[in-house]
Order: structure tokens, then sequence, then C-alpha cells
């Protein structure tokens, strides 16, 4: 679990490329003690912002109480680890819940063994339960799957009495094998009953095994559920040769499974989990990220300052796998559990319905009395980044300035305005494409390349109509929005321009423009 797996896989993502192909990469905010709150023990996380390595001697009771011990040790900056990984779930799901994206990435995630009140299985925070009461304010039914090599007993326990979260387990169980639980017959209770699904296997499972298996048993449930959006927790444990798993699964099987789930088409969010060969878990997540989005990437590893950790596999994104495990599954024991699994969804007789008039409160309503920032509330509606900072320089598809970190800033030219009559609208030139109206902006957009952006103001100064024309006037490489004192003295000024005595605002210099017919 050393988070430096997570550096690695970053360094192949960006030698890669692959981060030009995303849309948009965020560093989202930590969660709060509030939000961590939402699924965990209040006493429980206080312990975690208050223990330390130093102060552990003298919480002895409660390391012991809260099950901080063995597995799950005391570590500098542990509650600020446990905010972030967890911030970034929480982020992802308010993502897919905004519509701002389909498919939202967290490699820091996945962390399904921790319970309520206790840590378990180098699990301290249950991000995947946070995430997922996210994102059951918007979604009726939400479909958790996981393919770590371990049973997700956290996130089934959890949600083990509830029809709208349904979780399905593929892992390795021999009744000793950690964490001891995911038998092919537990599958909920109550209002939950027939809706945890565990699919338990033995060693050395191979490629067409368990893609036949997951495949069978996904697309079944997909159909009986009808999930509107998947969880997908992509322990790379799972993979062959992993120091704790004992599968024969290769990169580009783990990988298909990710590709499986997305070709559903149902907003998904995609997370981490286990993974304890640092190099396979690297090129593993690596993979993924292209699968998820739609990219080809050669089997050679690009030039990375970490080379030497895929030296032995001659720098390849997938290597042979070595050291197999003897299958101890046969094709009839797996029949058997796909045919058990088929009945169980027999049960559903329908996927469940929730009647939502509005947006529940945040969390369950836990939060109703919350105090929450105005980023927050905007998305909501789908208008806000609610506190993350956008980390990607291209902000925007169409190729237009649009913040002062656009990679296009240096080449802005000067934008002409005319004011027109409220109500007013200015002729398209004949042989123009129309475009559609703007946002609502405060300032003016500049041009790319070329190109000069006109803009006509309708009454009120934050809507605009933008049309484009072609000039062939020299760019002048103005500060956007400004208007020095020269141009202010200049006998060009067309008096009609003036300012406006009910906004206040400056009178723009207008520029003589020739353009093509």
């Amino acid at each position: 679990m050393k988070p430096h797996r997570l550096t690695l896989t970053n360094a192949l993502v960006m030698g890669y490329g692959l981060d030009k192909q995303i849309h948009h990469m965020y560093n989202p905010r930590p969660a709060t003690q509030a939000e961590l709150e939402m699924y965990h023990d209040h006493d429980y996380v206080e312990f975690l912002s208050r223990v330390t390595p130093n102060s552990q001697n003298d919480m002895r009771h409660l390391i012991d109480t809260f099950n901080c011990v063995e597995d799950c040790p005391v570590f500098p900056d542990m509650y600020e680890f446990c905010r972030m990984y967890a911030g970034a779930s929480l982020a992802g799901a308010r993502k897919l819940s905004s519509g701002a994206c389909d498919t939202a990435i967290n490699w820091s995630g996945g962390l399904h063994h921790a319970k309520r009140g206790e840590a378990s299985g180098f699990c301290y925070v249950n991000d995947i339960v946070i995430a997922i009461l996210e994102l059951l304010r918007y979604h009726p039914r939400v479909l958790y799957i996981d393919i770590d090599i371990h049973h997700g007993d956290g996130v089934e326990l959890a949600f083990y009495h509830s029809n709208r979260v349904m979780t399905v387990s593929f892992h390795k169980y021999t009744g000793e094998f950690f964490p001891g639980t995911g038998k092919l017959d537990d599958n909920g209770a109550n209002l939950g009953k027939h809706f945890c699904l565990n699919v338990p296997l033995q060693d050395g499972v191979d490629d067409e095994m368990y893609l036949t298996v997951f495949k069978t048993v996904i697309g079944d449930t997909v159909d009986a559920f009808r999930p509107t959006s998947i969880v997908l927790q992509c322990g790379a444990d799972s993979l062959g040769c992993d120091r704790l798993g004992a599968f024969n699964l290769s990169i580009a099987a783990h990988g298909e499974c990710v590709n499986f789930v997305r070709k559903f088409n149902v907003p998904l969010l995609v997370l981490g989990g286990g993974g304890y060969t640092i190099k396979n878990v690297s090129r593993c997540w690596t993979y993924e990220t292209a699968v998820l989005v739609g990219a080809e990437i050669p089997d050679e590893l690009p030039a990375t300052v970490y080379d030497p950790f895929f030296r032995d596999s001659d720098w390849k994104l997938h290597p042979p796998l070595t050291g197999r495990v003897e299958n101890q599954n046969s094709p009839a024991s797996l029949q058997k559990i796909t045919i058990s699994i088929r009945n169980k969804l027999r049960y559903l007789q329908g996927a469940p319905s929730v009647a939502m008039q509005e947006i529940p409160p945040d969390l369950e309503g836990f939060l109703a009395d919350e105090e929450r920032t105005q980023e927050e509330k905007d998305e909501e509606n789908g208008t806000a980044m609610a506190g993350e900072r956008r980390s990607d320089r291209s902000t925007a598809r169409n190729g237009y300035f649009d913040g002062e970190n656009d990679v296009d800033q240096d080449d802005c030219q000067s934008v002409s305005t005319k004011r027109s009559a409220p109500g007013s609208r200015k002729p398209r030139a004949p042989g123009k494409r129309a475009r559609g109206r703007a946002k609502p902006r405060t300032s003016l957009a500049n041009a790319k390349d070329e190109g000069e952006e006109e803009v006509e103001e309708t009454g009120t100064p934050s809507t605009a109509k933008v049309t484009r024309t072609r000039s062939r006037a020299k760019p002048r490489n103005k500060p956007r929005g400004k208007i020095t004192e020269k141009e202010k003295d200049s006998p060009d000024v067309d008096p009609d321009a003036g300012a406006d005595a009910e906004s206040g605002q400056e009178p723009m210099t207008p520029m003589d423009l020739d353009v093509d017919g």
C-alpha cells in the first residue's frame, strides 16, 4: 500500500501523454471531519485526528479498540492521508452527480475494508462508502463492483440491508484468506436480501476463466438491477505475481474487466485498491487509464525517472507472466457459481425504484444544518468545482482564451465591441455559420489565432452574443478588457460607444476591420 505506487502510476500516465486525453485533472480538497462522519463513528474519527506515532503509547487502549495494530499501524500524517483519498473519491462522486463528467478516476481510493468504527486490512477510512452515499443523493440505484483479490467486506457490510446498492465482489475465498468473508450464499438481509453477490474463487484462476465469469455475472446483474451509476474498485492484487495474491491474471485481462464495465455507458467512478507488487500496480492502472480514455498505447514503456523499476521486464507494459500458480478452479465449480447468482437475481423481480421530488440532504440527510460553501452549493447544480483546483492548463476545448493559465494567453488579440440598443441584434453576414449564445460572463472573451471576436451587448453587460469574423488588421497584444490612456485620447473613438450612465462601464475603443465577405 505504499503511496509510491501512485507516483509511478502518475509518471507512466504522463509519459504516455494520457493526461492530455483526460478532459480535466483536479486537486480535490480533503474531506472534512463531518463528511467522514457520514459513515464513520465520531469517536473513531476523533481518534484518527489525534493519534500520532509519538502519542500512540499514551493511547494504547484506543489503538486496540479501533484495531490500529498489525495491518493498520499508526504513521505520521495518517489523518491527512485519509482525508485526501476520501476527499478525492467524494469529489469524483460529486462530479458524476452534477454531470460534469461521465467517468471519474481516483487511483488513491478504493480502501474497501474499513468499518464504521475500526480500521481493517490497511484501510482506515472507507472512501467507497462515503462516495456511494453521495451518489445516492442523485441516483436511485448504485452498483458496486470489486475485482480486488480480497473480499470487499467493508462496503458489503455498510449496505447489507439496502436494496439501493448492489455489491458484487470477485475474490479469493478459502475461509482463512483475509478477511475470511464472502461466501457464495452471503447475499444480504431484510430489504437488501439478494442485493449482495459474492463470487468466491480459488488460487490460480486464469484470464479466460475469470473473464467468462466476470462478464456473465456483471452482464446479468446490470440487466436485472439497472444501475444509474457504477463504482468499480480495481484492486491490482488480483494480478499474477502479486506479493499477497495468488491469481494468474494478466494486466490485459484486468483491464478488459474495466473496459467491459465502461461500455455500459453508465456514470462510472473508478477507484484503486490493493496491490503489493508496485511496478505491476503502476502498469495496470496506467493501462486502465488508457482504456477509460479510449486510447491505445504501445507496449514499450515511456522513459521516466523511474526506469530502474522496470528494467527486469525490459520496460514492457505487458510483461510475460512468470511464476504461475496451479489453477484450482474447475469449469464445473465456476458454472455452479454463475447458476447460483442467476437464481438470486431472479428474486429481484425488477429493479427497485425510488421516488425523489427533490435532491435529498447531503449524505443521507445528516448534513441538513451544515454550513456549506457557495462553491459546494453551486456544484449541486453542476456549476462549480466545490473547492477543487484544476491543474490542467488547457481549460477550453474550443481554443478561446478562458483564464489566466490558458496556453493561448500569449497569442491573444484585442476585442472589438460596439453598443447597440436593448433588444437589437446585428444581422448575420451571408455565408457565416450561426453560433450559439455564449455563456454569461463577466469579462470579454479574446480570440485565438488571427481571428477577432466581435461582441454585441444586449442591454445587460453579463450577456453577450459572440460572432466570429476574420480580420486582416494587425493584432494588438493588449491586456484583456483594459483601455490605455492613449486609446482614451484617440480622436477615432466612436461617441456612440460611450459609457453607459447606468452601468458605469468605461467606453471601449473600436477597431476598423476589413471583413472577408
